[in-house]
């Protein structure tokens, strides 16, 4: 009989750490077969000869390396020689035998090797009809290192004595492997098999698949029993799988002694996944096709990030935005665990090489850490930083006991790190329970890591510790109640971002329960609900807490909201990375601009900030000694909206706003076909331009009736028509001005038109843009209210408000429309610091500048403002105007230039601390100041 599969992956360690350690001779190329051979349990010589003879096309005879006859070829190199002309010679070995007629012996396998590395190539039967001219070779081939034979084992089961199931695809598990999956849930769902069971079912689905490919379960166990055991049209999948999970959740000294030999094969799970008793699930033919389809994939080499991408992929995307569900990759993930601990743990490592009793010290502490992320979702933030953590006690392990096999050492007791010390909180049951399932399947993937180091198979069945997962609401629930601070040392984790506008009633009185009384709880992303709750939960610990969050929450209006009450909480940021584009694993991808910010209510030295702006995706790290809320270096501080501005500049004010149902504006067809019927309308038509408009030059056209005469208008009946429909909408309104505002139906619900030419700042702008495309408008130019209008054309202002120190402050302190800039007159314009006192001189040569900006816009007559301020068609002459223009802005604030944007942004930061700071008190006489 067969030796069991975990014994042969138990010889096939120990045989590839010998043959990879010892670096062997090439003579001993015999006795590397023969224990090839016994991995298998099995005695080479009872199977396959070495240097068989051929006789060769030219009479000559060949002699073949090993040859198992009908079964399997080999050919060996000297290590280190490429394996191309081992192939040639193996094949070239098949055409010989086939010449001869000897098709009884003709092998379906070929192995090759090198000591170093394996090659198995598979002829399927069927596929050698041309093996005379083998003028095309059929096979599938599987290469890899020797040190990774027992992932391959089952390849090999020819050799054990197995029965060969048709091999598996090897690519890696992908996103159509998580979409057949997707596929089977909705398929099941529509069939009325729905909710916690539904759930729970297909956790217990993707356990399996998993345990088949890894080692848990004997090789293809599960894919055999559905093949075989099952009836084609699904009739009786249902019931099948139902007494296959109760046999995995039973003990084998409880199991009945006539259990069939299929369902005796599987081992005991325990961990209570599969001791609740689920309803009955009905398959159809498709729906079991489906399950068979999802048995193809090698699930082996599955990512962690594949399970966030499972649910994902089965939510509707309604739902996905109502719960905040961003789910995350990989390398995004990272970012956050490197920064929270793992850079400082890694650092920690380096020196504790230094001795054993330091390494033994360390290892010690690996183990006590604790984490929780109280938003879990899936998991994949707490599968990851399980992974981190073992590779990293891997490589401690190693350092203490020299990676050697030592018999004296017992693996199952060297690993002290475990499921156990992860806690989450999730408030849907689906993702809840994979996430408990990703811990199992990664502590095995890390256990096998651990196997492959010391040369022992070790695997923990059956389970007996978990993550603690908690199912709930994160907001109502009692964190400290759930994990006490003092047994925790980091919070972590990716909280639900849903904006003010999308969010529901729940989520809103959620809100109301975290900032009790706060009275502006209806402008903050429901992200910072975590913050808050966080900021409370470590007050007077040393745990530190690093999210990922919009970056709306260190912008705009947001930042003096939340920051005032976080930083009223004792709370320093440590480290955090500047925006960047959010990666997601999954189908229907959501794109979102997001921060990670780690922050603990105790301070340190340095801190550590991480920057994206090079367009590559790699991050620029500096040093500061404080970091701002604005994730700039700077105190903690905050710009604060304002009525008027903070310098004595004109004020700004939104464009006008014609609440009118579309009636009062035209297209220039619209436009057209009223002037042909009514001449008499067209002195009262205006240009009319949005920030869209504006930008791509597509002007509209609006009947501006302000001072016009009821007579005049009366003899305009098309006009007084759409002034008629305004009326109808605005009364309508179930906002009380607007219904006011009928009383006024021929003019704009707001007006605030200058009477001279004026500077026009568009409100939403692409951040792709260096400058935000501002302009000089005639009056004539009706703006409308998504532009913000200064009544000047003073070309000073113009061209402080086009420079480079300005943007500078639009992307702090402005707002972002995902990722565009959102210009505000109240957070943006009347907070910007003006230069302080320049001269006469320096404000002539900005105008002059100004001038030179203008001047080379008009040059291209042919291009709009999005073409002009595209950075990849900017033309050369408004680059250098604008460089121009920079230098002679910056000279008006100090002598020094500027060499960065980051340097603009902590002058003025210091310059707006300085302008709004209180005058301090008049000194008493004789008296001095210390």
């Amino acid at each position: 009989m067969p030796i069991s599969w975990n014994e042969i992956r138990q010889n096939a360690i120990r045989f590839s750490r010998e043959w990879a350690d010892e670096h062997r001779e090439d003579a001993e190329a015999k006795s590397f077969w023969d224990e090839f051979f016994s991995v298998f349990g099995v005695r080479r010589r009872l199977l396959a000869t070495f240097e068989e003879p051929v006789r060769k096309i030219n009479g000559q005879y060949g002699y073949i390396d090993l040859f198992w006859r009908g079964v399997m070829l080999a050919e060996h190199k000297s290590r280190g020689k490429s394996l191309d002309k081992a192939e040639s010679q193996a094949f070239s070995y098949i055409q010989d035998i086939a010449r001869e007629q000897r098709h009884a012996d003709l092998p379906r396998y070929v192995i090759l090797s090198d000591f170093d590395r394996v090659a198995l190539y598979d002829l399927e039967p069927g596929e050698q009809l041309d093996l005379p001219l083998f003028e095309t070779r059929h096979y599938r081939k599987t290469e890899f290192p020797l040190k990774e034979l027992h992932k391959h084992i089952q390849e090999f089961a020819f050799i054990a004595g197995y029965k060969q199931h048709r091999l598996r695809e090897e690519d890696p598990i992908n996103i159509k492997a998580v979409e057949i999956l997707g596929d089977l849930h909705d398929a099941l769902a529509e069939g009325g098999y729905e909710g916690h069971d539904l759930e729970r079912f297909l956790v217990r689905i993707l356990f399996c698949l998993f345990a088949e490919d890894t080692g848990l379960f004997e090789p293809e166990t599960f894919t055999l029993y559905i093949e075989n055991k099952t009836a084609k049209d699904g009739s009786d999948l249902g019931l099948h799988l139902a007494r296959l999970f109760e046999v995995l959740d039973t003990p084998p000294e409880r199991r009945q002694k006539n259990l069939d030999e299929l369902l005796a094969a599987f081992p005991y799970v325990n961990g209570e996944l599969f001791k609740e008793r689920l309803g009955f699930a009905d398959f159809s033919r498709a729906m079991r096709e489906a399950l068979v389809a999802c048995t193809n994939f090698n699930w082996s080499r599955i990512s962690p990030a594949i399970f966030g991408s499972l649910f994902q992929g089965v939510m509707d995307p309604k739902e996905r935005r109502q719960t905040g569900g961003h789910y995350t990759a990989e390398r995004d993930i990272l970012k956050v665990i490197n920064a929270l601990f793992m850079d400082d743990l890694r650092a920690e490592f380096e020196k504790a090489r230094r001795s054993k009793a330091m390494l033994r010290q360390f290892h010690e502490k690996l183990g006590k850490l604790r984490f929780f992320d109280p938003a879990c979702g899936c998991g994949n933030f707490l599968v990851i930083t399980y992974r981190e953590l073992r590779l990293l006690e891997i490589e401690v392990l190693k350092a203490l006991f020299g990676g050697e096999v030592q018999l004296q050492l017992n693996v199952h007791e060297l690993s002290r790190v475990d499921v156990d010390v992860f806690t989450g909180i999730e408030i849907q049951e689906w993702p809840a329970r994979i996430a408990e399932v990703a811990m199992w399947l990664m502590d095995h993937q890390m256990n096998m890591r651990l196997s492959e180091a010391f040369g022992q198979y070790f695997v923990r069945l059956p389970l007996r510790k978990s993550a603690r997962i908690v199912l709930g609401n994160a907001l109502r629930l009692d964190w400290r109640a759930i994990l006490p601070p003092d047994q925790c040392s980091y919070v972590l984790g990716n909280p639900p971002f849903i904006g003010k506008h999308y969010q529901t009633s729940e989520q809103k009185a959620d809100m109301s329960a975290v900032f009790g009384g706060f009275k502006n709880i209806g402008d903050l992303d429901y992200v910072t609900c975590w913050h808050y709750r966080a900021a409370d939960y470590i007050q007077g610990t040393a745990i530190v807490v690093g999210f990922v969050s919009t970056n709306s929450i260190t912008q705009g209006e947001q930042v003096p909201l939340i920051w005032g009450l976080l930083f009223g909480r004792r709370v320093k940021i440590h480290f955090a990375h500047r925006t960047f584009q959010w990666q997601s694993e999954a189908r229907g991808k959501a794109h979102v601009h997001v921060v990670i910010i780690g922050f603990a209510t105790f301070d340190i030295p340095a801190k550590r900030l991480f920057d994206y702006d090079s367009g590559n995706g790699a991050a620029t790290v500096t040093e500061t000694a404080n970091i701002s809320p604005y994730l700039t270096p700077g105190p903690d501080s905050y710009v604060t909206k304002r009525q008027e501005p903070l310098s004595p500049v004109p004020e700004t004010r939104c464009g006008n706003k014609p609440s009118d149902g579309g009636n009062l504006i035209l297209t220039d067809e619209e436009k057209a076909a009223l002037i042909a019927a009514e001449p008499g309308a067209e002195k009262y038509l205006k240009r009319f331009t949005g920030s869209e408009d504006f930008i791509n030059g597509n002007m509209r056209w609006c009947l501006w009736l302000q001072g016009v005469e009821p007579s005049e208008m009366r003899n305009l009946p098309m006009v007084l028509d759409r002034v008629e429909k305004v009326r109808a909408f605005r009364e309508k309104s179930s906002a009380l001005p607007t219904q006011k505002a009928a009383s006024t139906p021929a003019l704009f619900f707001y007006r605030s038109q200058p009477a001279q030419e004026y500077i026009l700042i568009p409100e939403v702008s692409s951040e792709r843009r260096q400058y935000i495309p501002i302009g000089l408008v005639s009056p004539e130019v009706i703006s409308a209210n998504t532009n913000f209008l200064v009544p000047s054309s003073d070309l000073f202002l113009f061209g402080v408000l086009t420079s480079a120190m300005h943007m500078a402050w639009v992307r702090q302190v402005g707002g972002r429309l995902k990722s565009d800039y959102r210009y505000s007159g109240s957070m943006v314009y009347n907070t910007f610091p003006w230069p302080e006192k320049p001269t006469a001189k320096q404000k002539a040569a900005v105008a002059a500048k100004a001038q030179a900006v203008l001047d080379a816009r008009a040059k291209h007559p042919l291009s709009n403002l999005a073409d002009l301020y595209d950075p990849l068609t900017m033309p050369e002459d408004l680059v250098k105007a604008h460089a121009d223009l920079d230098r002679a802005v910056d000279a008006c604030y100090r002598p020094q230039a500027f060499t960065s944007n980051a340097q603009r942004v902590e002058f003025l930061f210091a310059l707006y601390e300085r302008y709004t700071a209180p005058l301090l008190p008049a000194e008493k006489k004789g008296k001095r100041r210390g």
